[in-house]
Formats: C-alpha cells, structure tokens, sequence
C-alpha cells in the first residue's frame, strides 16, 4: 500500500495479536506533576491512521475472535494456577491447604444417546420397550465421541425440557445454596454457629461452565480452605480435607431452589444430579489426586470453546422464534432455546428474562466466577501484561500525578482486505509462538 500511515496500522494490528474484530477509540491522554503543570507524558490518536486507536475485543469464544480468545484462555490458567500454586500475589503457602476438584452435574432430564467408547450399545434393553410415544426407550447402536445422535433424546417429547430450562436459570442460585451448605457442614463439625465460622477459616473457590453433549450444563470447581485471614493463613487444624470431602458430598445431597408455581410445568424442586465428583488436588499427581497444572489447563480449555463446540447455544442473541428456527444447531438445542421462548412469555417467570437467555439455553451465569480471595483477576493480569509490553520500568504514579483522559468509541471490525491481513498476523503469531514452544521442549529435553 502507498499510505504512509500503513506501517502504524500493521504495528496496531500487530498490537492487539490479530484480533479479528478490534474495537476503535478516539482521544487522548496526558500526565501531569499537579504541583509544577510539568507534562509528564501524553498521548493522541490525532497522529494515527484514521485517528483512531485499535484495542482488543476481548471475545473469550475463539470462534468470534480466535487471538483474544488464546489469550483469555491463557489468563484463566494463570488465574486459576495461581489460587493452586501460588504467585501472581498469592502467597506459595496455598499448596498446603486442603483443596479439592469437584464436578457438579445436572440431573436428568430424560434418557439421552450416549458415546460408547467400548465399543459397546448405548442403551441396551432386552425387551425392545417402547414409550408411551412409540419410540423405543433402547439404543443397540455404538456410538462414537463425534457421533450427532450424542446427547440428543431418545423421545423428544419424554424428554422434560422445561426442567432443563428452569435447572440453567436457577443454577446461579443452586451454586451459591452449595457452598453455604458446605460452610455450613464444616461449621456444624467444628461445634460452631454459621456466623463464626470466619473467625477460624474461609473456603475460597473458582468455577468455570461447561455444556454437556446433552446441552446441560455442569460446574467444575476448585474449592480450597483458608484461614481467616486469606490465603496467607491456614484454616484450623481440625479443618482437614477428608472434612471438606464431607462437607463436599453434603451439600449436594441438601442443596435445592424452588422454582415459581405454574401451570406451565410440574417441577418443584431443583437439585444437583445424581453424577458428581471431588478429587484431591496434589502439587504431584498420585491415584486419587489431580495435580495442580493438569486442573489449571483442564479449566482454561472451556472458557473459549464457542456454543456450537460443547452444544451450549448460540454466540450471539436471538430476537424471535424465527431466528431460532434459522439457528444452524441441532433439534435438540433448537428445541431448549424454543422452551425459553415459551417459558419467558410467562407473567410468573418474566424476573428469569428466559428470552433474553435463549441463545444460552436459559443459563445466565458467567462463563467463569471465583470468590474475592481465592487468587487474582484478569483485570489485575491485564494490566500486569500492559505493564510489560509497554516496558514501564517505573510506574508514573504518586500523589503528585494526574491523569487526564478522554476517549470515544468510534467503530469496530475490519474491512474485507484488512480482516486478511490481521488473520495472516494472527496466524503468524501462532506459529511464532508454537516454534518458541517447541524450542523451549528441545531445550528441556537436552538439559
């Protein structure tokens, strides 16, 4: 290109790793010493192409923006490592508390196709049973982990959507009625009221969400304890692992909301089903531990798997009926997200806003929630990473010091021509950073 400006764009571009779907910003900022007026430093985007400064998106789901979400996947296992291991300004001391990995499911909703993968039949029936539908309530077939017919019903009209629907909307609530009764178990083993319980430990947590095959989603959550005083300090030496293993198992058998009556559907009561798991987590990995890295990757790999890769959804939201019939998903999604629809036109369920959550199948969480104290936060990551790629040595900051900003959004997105050219700086990004990977593996190895 003959635009004298087209280096800067590429060194922007370049900037933000290729993301795919930029965010434009117009404006300016300057520091100054508040006691002399001196202009400690200032910037403007009067000087950039378009004048306009290019930042990331953020887009977590890497079939929106695959550079960001890399990057967000990176950041959750930083996160979330270092409420195991230690660092990022968490003390190493959180390697010695008890600390589990626990799976939390949701119940049935009705019999769904199911990967086999010993080669064995789905749901084998000797007698060749049949609903009260006419479908036949056994599978022979074998199927493997990529097979479509995994995780959709057997008898889509046995199958109790509104449950699974209500279940996603309340399960928010259902999180937060488990760890109260986890704290409340470990309270009630330490002969102590619900209210004290803080006076001698804290139970810390991150969670990230997964979508099943079957469109339902689960949690899977570190949960570890502390002293009162944060992760700096140990819980009381009666609050051992095997009793938050206890308390662990508990809480899901005691934990339930109550969903609004209605006509509409029959349910009374949503708890946790029957499936779950709590494994120890170990700085080594043994039989019937997991170790701390392995958990680490093993979250950050669902937080940017877009909707269509785990049968959560949609990425983006619908506005009517018609654009969930258009929807490219299964019949199964398509059949949960019309549910939400129908659901969210109910006076009794309008405070759920299911319709505004029917690209989500009703589930209105974050993707990836923590407790206060449990490690750091991707704002603190980012700005962390700001830091270093600006290459501060020091900070310009002190009671002496204003700042001074003012910026506008001004667009977003690439043109065709421009979208290529970020994909290719992207890419080769990519490729930069798995040939360093792999050099550091050889140089691993030599040592």
């Amino acid at each position: 290109m003959n635009d004298p400006l087209f280096p800067r764009w590429l060194e922007q571009i370049k900037a933000v790793g290729g993301c795919s779907h930029p965010v434009y910003l117009s404006g300016s900022t300057t520091t100054r010493n508040a006691v002399t007026g001196e202009v400690i430093s200032s910037y403007s985007t009067a000087t950039e192409p378009g004048e306009r400064l290019a930042v990331r998106c953020r887009n977590r789901r890497a079939s929106v923006c695959a550079p960001c979400s890399r990057l967000h996947a990176g950041d959750t296992f930083h996160l979330v490592r270092a409420g195991l291991s230690g660092g990022k300004s968490v003390p190493d001391a959180v390697r010695e508390r008890p600390r589990l990995f626990v799976t939390l499911t949701a119940p049935s909703f009705g019999p769904v196709h199911r990967a086999t993968g010993n080669g064995g039949p789905c749901r084998p029936r000797r007698d060749a049973p049949v609903c009260e539908h006419g479908r036949p309530l056994g599978c022979g077939r074998a199927h493997a982990e990529d097979d479509c017919q995994v995780g959709r019903p057997l008898c889509a009209d046995c199958y109790d959507y509104a449950d699974q629907v209500l279940w996603h909307a309340h399960a928010g609530r259902l999180w937060d009625r488990f760890t109260t009764a986890v704290r409340r178990h470990i309270a009630s083993a330490g002969g102590l009221p619900r209210s004290r319980l803080g006076e001698y430990l804290v139970v810390a947590f991150a969670k990230v969400a997964e979508f099943q095959r079957r469109a339902a989603v689960h949690f899977h959550a570190v949960v570890r304890l502390d002293g009162p005083d944060g992760p700096g300090s140990a819980p009381a030496t009666w609050a051992t692992e095997e009793l938050l293993l206890d308390a662990v198992c508990h809480a899901v058998a005691s934990s339930f909301v109550t969903p609004p009556e209605s006509d509409a559907y029959g349910t009374e009561r949503l708890g946790w089903g029957a499936q779950y798991d709590a494994r120890p987590i170990r700085s080594f990995a043994d039989d019937d531990a997991l170790p701390d890295d392995a958990v680490a990757a093993y979250v950050a790999k669902y937080v940017s798997k877009s909707a269509a890769e785990t049968a959560a959804g949609l990425d983006y939201r619908v506005t009517g009926l018609d654009d969930i019939h258009a929807a490219v998903v299964s019949d199964h999604v398509r059949a949960v997200m019309g549910t939400c629809w129908r659901l969210g036109g109910l006076a009794e369920l309008e405070h759920l806003r299911l319709r505004t959550w029917a690209h989500s199948l009703g589930y209105r969480g974050h993707i990836l929630t923590k407790s206060r104290r449990y490690s750091t936060t991707y704002a603190a990551l980012r700005a962390d990473r700001a830091d270093h790629l600006r290459g501060d040595t020091e900070a310009v900051d002190g009671p002496d010091v204003v700042t001074e900003s003012a910026w506008r959004y001004v667009g977003s997105g690439h043109t065709p021509g421009a979208a290529q050219l970020a994909a290719g700086i992207a890419e080769d990004l990519a490729q930069a950073r798995e040939s360093a990977r792999e050099a550091m593996a050889d140089w691993g190895r030599e040592l």
